[in-house]
Order: C-alpha cells, then sequence, then structure tokens
C-alpha cells in the first residue's frame, strides 16, 4: 500500500518518462485518466526510508495553459483534490541545460500551493557544456528541496529517494507573482465562489473553466458571468503573466547558473542570428536552404534509386521466369511486387528529405525561420507560430494540423489548418518525381542546380503561395474579434545530434512506407483484379477476335505484337477500365486519359497510391517478354494516345497532374484529423470543396495553357 502519492511533471524531452522507468522498474501499468484517452502511467516504488510511493507520469507540457489534450490532464490533476490521481508532493523534472525555459512551469505549479521538489536532470550534459549551478542557493531562493541526477547515467536517483521521502507535505515554495494584480475583482469572486484557494489558483479557473471537468456546469456558467462582467482578456493576461515570470526568473538564475560557455556561446549566437534573422540576408538564406534541399533531393537519390528500380525491374522478370505460370504468380508479380517497388523506390528521397529537416530543427535553425516569418504571416491572417505546422506539412499534413494546438488564437489556427494541407508533403513526392523525371531534363544549371530539382523546388514554392493566398482569403471570410501574441524563445545554435538524424531518417521511412505499403498493397491487389478481370461476354469476344487474326495472320510483325495488343485491349474492357472510361469525359479536358482517371480515383484515400497504382496499371497492360522487363518510368513514357498517336505523358499533361496532387485533398487522413481537431464536419467539408475546386480549375487552365 503506498504512503505516498507522487506526481511526476515537467517539459516534454526532459527525462521525465526515463526517470519514471527508474524509479518504477517493472512494477507499472498504463491505464485511461478518467473520462478521456489520454494514457495514464502509475508505478509503485520503494523509497530509502522504507516509505512507498505511487508515482504518476503526466503529460509533458511546457505551461499549465494546455494546448492539447494530454496537456489538459495536468491542471486537472493538480486541481482537483477529489481526483484519484491528485499527488501529496510533485516532482517537477528540469532539463539543467535550459533551466530559463525549465522554470516557467516550475514557478506556475508551485504557485498552486502542492508541496514540491525540484529535480534538474541532464546534470552531466550541462557540466559538458559548462553550466554550473549553485543547487544550495537555488533551493533557498525558490523554497524547495533540489536535487541533480542524470537518469541517462543512472546517477543521483538514490539521493532523490530520499529527498523524497524527507519531503514534507506543507508547501514550502515560495511564490514568483502576485496573480490577484491581474484582475483583482475578477479573482475575488472566483475564491467566494471557489472557497479556500489560492489567487492563481482563481486565475487559472478563470483561463480555463470551460474546459474544468471537475467544475459542475452552474459553477462554469458562474464563473464566465465573472469574466464577461470585468471584461477578462485571456489571451492577454496569459502573455502578461509569462513575461512576468521569466523577468523574475532571470533574476534567479543571474544569481545561482554559471554558464562559462554563455557569453561565448551567445555572442556566437547573435553574431549568426545578425545574418541569418536579417531582413534581407534572411530571406535570401532560406530560399538558397530550399533550393539546397530539394536539389539533394534529386541528386543524392538518383544511385539509390536506380538500384532499386533495376531490382524490382530484375525480381519481376525472375519471377515470370522461374515460377509457374497462374492467376498467382501474376497477383504477386504485376499486383503485390509492382505496387510495392512504386512505394519502395522513394525511400532514398523521403529518408533525405526528413534527414535535412531534423538537421535544420536540431541546429535551432527553424526557430529563426518562425521569427522571422511573423510578420509577413501577419499580414494573411497568419501568426508565426503558423510558420512550424506549414513547414511540418512538408513531412505531413496529419501531425502539422496537430500542432496547431499551440496557436492561441482561434481564428489564426482555424485558418492555419485549412491551409496547411496545400503544403506539398512527402506524400505528393513519388509523384511529383515520376512525373518531373518523365518530362524535366537531369541537367544541371549553371553547373550547380539540377533542373529537375528546381522543378520540385518550384512545385513546393507554388503549394506554400497557394496555401499563404488561401489564408488571406480566409482572413477577410473568417470573423473573430479575438488579437494574438507571439511570444517565442530562440535557443542557441547547436550541432545537431547526429543518431537523432539517423533515426528520424529510419523511423520516417519506415512509416512512410507501412504506413502507405499497407494501403497501397491493398489498393494493388483489388486493382490487379479489377484490371485482371471485366464482363465475360467482353474478354471472350476479345479471345475470340485475336484468335481469329492468329489464324489468319501471316505477318510476322503483326503476330509479334499481337499478345501486347490483346493485353491492351483486355485492361480497357476490365472492370478498372470501365470505370476509368466512365470519368474520362470529365478528367480529358485537363489532358488526361482513362488509365490516370483510376490513378486519381484510388489515390483519393493516399496520394501516394498515384504511382502504385500506375505501375499495377501498367504491369497488368505489359504482356510477357520485351516491355514486362521495362521499368515504370520508361513504360509511362513509351505509352502512346491510341487516337493520335502521341506520347500520353506530355509536357503539358504532366505540369496539369502535378497541380491537381498540389492543390487537391485527397488524402483521408487529413479529412479526419481536422474534424477531430475542429469537432465539426463543418471546416473538412468546406476544405475538400475548395481544395478540390482549385485542383480542377489550376489542371485545366495549365494544360489549356501548355498543349
Amino acid at each position: 500500500m503506498a504512503n505516498l502519492k507522487v506526481a511526476l511533471v515537467g517539459n516534454p524531452n526532459t527525462g521525465k518518462s526515463t526517470l519514471f522507468n527508474l524509479l518504477t522498474g517493472l512494477n507499472q501499468k498504463v491505464g485511461n485518466f478518467p473520462g478521456i484517452t489520454v494514457d495514464k502511467k502509475t508505478g509503485f516504488c520503494k523509497l530509502s526510508s522504507g516509505v512507498s510511493a505511487e508515482i504518476i507520469d503526466l503529460p509533458g507540457t511546457y505551461s499549465l495553459y494546455p494546448k492539447s489534450k494530454d496537456e489538459s490532464i495536468v491542471f486537472q490533476v493538480l486541481a482537483d483534490k477529489t481526483n484519484p490521481s491528485h499527488p501529496d508532493i510533485i516532482i517537477l523534472v528540469a532539463d539543467a541545460t535550459n533551466l530559463r525555459r525549465n522554470l516557467l512551469l516550475f514557478s506556475q505549479v508551485a504557485d498552486l500551493g502542492i508541496p514540491m521538489l525540484l529535480v534538474l536532470n541532464m546534470a552531466d550534459l550541462a557540466k559538458k557544456e559548462g553550466i554550473s549551478v549553485n543547487v544550495n542557493k537555488l533551493a533557498e531562493r525558490l523554497g524547495v528541496q533540489v536535487v541533480t541526477i542524470s537518469a541517462r547515467k543512472l546517477s543521483g536517483i538514490d539521493t532523490l529517494k530520499k529527498a523524497m521521502a524527507h519531503t514534507t507535505l506543507i508547501a514550502t515554495q515560495n511564490t514568483t507573482i502576485d496573480a490577484r494584480n491581474y484582475a483583482p475583482a475578477a479573482v475575488d469572486a472566483v475564491k467566494e465562489k471557489l472557497g479556500d484557494v489560492s489567487d492563481y489558483y482563481a486565475l487559472q479557473v478563470l483561463h480555463q473553466h470551460e474546459t474544468l471537468t471537475f467544475l459542475s456546469k452552474q459553477q462554469q456558467e458562474e464563473i464566465e458571468t465573472i469574466e464577461v462582467t470585468n471584461g477578462f482578456e485571456s489571451v492577454k493576461l496569459q502573455g502578461e503573466e509569462t513575461v512576468a515570470r521569466y523577468r523574475q526568473l532571470s533574476k534567479i538564475l543571474n544569481e545561482v547558473v554559471v554558464d562559462l560557455g554563455a557569453e561565448k556561446k551567445f555572442a556566437l549566437t547573435d553574431k549568426i542570428d545578425s545574418v541569418l534573422t536579417h531582413k534581407v540576408w534572411g530571406f535570401l538564406i532560406f530560399f538558397f536552404i530550399l533550393f539546397f534541399i530539394f536539389n539533394a533531393i534529386f541528386s543524392w537519390s538518383s544511385v539509390p534509386m536506380d538500384l532499386i528500380e533495376g531490382g524490382f525491374a530484375w525480381l519481376t522478370t525472375s519471377g515470370h521466369e522461374y515460377l509457374p505460370a497462374g492467376v498467382l504468380t501474376d497477383l504477386l508479380l504485376d499486383g503485390v511486387v509492382a505496387g510495392l517497388g512504386g512505394i519502395v523506390i522513394f525511400i532514398p528521397q523521403i529518408a533525405i528529405l526528413f534527414a535535412l529537416i531534423s538537421i535544420l530543427e536540431d541546429t535551432g535553425y527553424m526557430a529563426r525561420v518562425t521569427f522571422l516569418m511573423d510578420k509577413i504571416m501577419r499580414r494573411f491572417g497568419l501568426s508565426g507560430k503558423s510558420v512550424v505546422p506549414l513547414i511540418g506539412g512538408i513531412a505531413c499534413a496529419v501531425p502539422s494540423i496537430m500542432s496547431a494546438r499551440n496557436i492561441e488564437n482561434w481564428k489564426d489556427r482555424i485558418i492555419t489548418i485549412m491551409v496547411t494541407p496545400l503544403v506539398s508533403c512527402s506524400a505528393r513526392l513519388p509523384v511529383y518525381a515520376l512525373l518531373i523525371s518523365l518530362v524535366v531534363p537531369n541537367q544541371n544549371v549553371w553547373g550547380i542546380f539540377n533542373m529537375q530539382g528546381l522543378a520540385l523546388m518550384a512545385m513546393y514554392l507554388i503549394s506554400i503561395l497557394a496555401a499563404i493566398l488561401v489564408a488571406l482569403v480566409f482572413k477577410f471570410i473568417i470573423k473573430a474579434r479575438e488579437r494574438s501574441y507571439f511570444i517565442m524563445e530562440l535557443p542557441v545554435y547547436r550541432m545537431p545530434r547526429w543518431k537523432n538524424v539517423l533515426l528520424t531518417m529510419y523511423e520516417k521511412s519506415k512509416t512512410f512506407v507501412f504506413e502507405a505499403g499497407k494501403v497501397i498493397i491493398a489498393i494493388s491487389i483489388v486493382l490487379w483484379v479489377m484490371s485482371t478481370y471485366g464482363p465475360s461476354n467482353r474478354f471472350e469476344a476479345i479471345e475470340a477476335k485475336y484468335a481469329a487474326i492468329e489464324a489468319n495472320s501471316t505477318d510476322s510483325v503483326q503476330l509479334a505484337s499481337l499478345e501486347r495488343d490483346k493485353s491492351a485491349e483486355k485492361l480497357e474492357n476490365s472492370y478498372a477500365g470501365i470505370l476509368g472510361k466512365t470519368i474520362e469525359p470529365a478528367i480529358k479536358p485537363l489532358g488526361y486519359d482513362w488509365k490516370i482517371g483510376i490513378a486519381l480515383i484510388t489515390s483519393f484515400a493516399a496520394r501516394e497510391a498515384f504511382v502504385g497504382t500506375m505501375a499495377t496499371i501498367y504491369s497488368v497492360e505489359s504482356a510477357d517478354g520485351e516491355q514486362g522487363e521495362l521499368r515504370l518510368r520508361d513504360k509511362i513514357a513509351a505509352s502512346k494516345d491510341p487516337v493520335t498517336g502521341l506520347p500520353v505523358f506530355t509536357f503539358a499533361t504532366a505540369m496539369s497532374l502535378m497541380l491537381f496532387y498540389a492543390f487537391a485533398m485527397q488524402c483521408m487522413s487529413t479529412v479526419a484529423i481536422v474534424y477531430r481537431e475542429t469537432k465539426s464536419w463543418k471546416w473538412p467539408v468546406i476544405q475538400l470543396v475548395y481544395m478540390t475546386t482549385m485542383a480542377y480549375v489550376a489542371a485545366l487552365v495549365a494544360y489549356q495553357l501548355l498543349k
């Protein structure tokens, strides 16, 4: 039976979960917090004095002001004394290398009046960076015990257990700010309603009462009345409070922290920032970095992509040669292998994209981009914080839309959610890469920039420009009185953690293959069946037609192409062909034939399915022999319009297709996440309609002008 209930609180990436595992070992379990689907990790440990403790690992958060459902749990648990997880003491885990940021949360939690203990983790890294903390003086200034540990090195854990056992159950910490000063009348009114609570507790309730489940509906309505009556401006007061806390914490840290490398470190950071955040040079450098990234995606990936493409071509040819002929072999090679090959080939490009983005984040440069773009973004109805979801959209729209929770202003957040899917994500990369390789020469410009890389860069810039212009339209359509504030900390520049970069490359590539692969293999199998079979009367007529030609013809050239022509005609009369032919009149003005139409339909579930679909269609169409050995790009490049005899994939068609995929939604996961984040079908429906309309119009104009 536990004698103490202890809550672990801290910023993300401070080693809180590592410490939880060290304290509890195997004696832990995972459940849900009551009424919501947020993980609740609890465990037990024996302290040095024989006292046992129940440890609760609360979700990581930067502040008591929540930006997500996970973060909202922290205040719910700490503020509600009837909550089963409400702690006797709090252990706040802080990163010793970045106390300024971590102590903001400490100061907020401390002002709630629950007994606390401060743990400075990563002491080994702090020492390595020349950071020295006067622990005794810090403990005196804060009014709590302070323990230094290194969870990764397993040092200081026994000392921490002793400190936990001897932490008084009476709060001793000093308050950082006078919470009542921010809204005296409103704070007093809330305290009168709720009884014996602190000023800061009352202030937090004013900010968060709409989402606090421990308040009754009547209490929420009464507090809402207090808020309106006293003109309580939540966002503005949060900003003022944060600035005041940082000001007070700076005084304390100046007394207790000695950073031997700080002057040199910050001086170097300031010098670099004078260039990278410059109003002219900063933007030029940013665009040069984008040029470098997209040039690298094509240049560095060409060799491994050729090897993968050649490997799958050999696998298909060898399979047809050595495996017994039949339906199962055709399904395996022309369905599963062809579809999988269409996605695996792009692993090198995906890995390079995520590696370079990871390096930019690790070095601290991405934070500068956010700062640099804030003034521009505000003109278009966005904030500097919108840059993070927009740039993150280059990887994937789903987590990027979720990251928009960090945008406090409702209007800014909604606009960001509505335009983020326009930014070209990694799922569009295979489509762009295939089409660009077909119509753009693989040549260098000025001996530096690859033309295919420049074309890819242009597609990403078009998507970003479209997102910004659509945001401007929404700025005038969506009405809101709430003003937004932009506060962020710029980290010092650091060398990227190469292990983290490699891990990111691996994890993202793995996720791309397994998540997209499942969809693509499923689509490939269904599509192979639809492309191989059709109405029996049509297939019987085709068999009879070609049997008659074979019996009566003596032309060796005609006989050589007979099997290929029969395969093409069967594909056209298959169930997939019938579907493609049905929608062909609607897409013909865009320059697309019925085969491309099939790919448009299948890629609605996932954009990257376009490549897998084309691989399956052209594998089914190919007869055994010479064309069966051709690579996907060669097959597509060789395809001709049966009426005009011209190539199907001309420059005009490729540009039309790329613009269609640049603007069309075509991602069920994004539709689902927008619904979840907005709690309404209104926004995803509007998004689906406007993006599809944009895609069709842009593709139509591009094809008609370029043909």
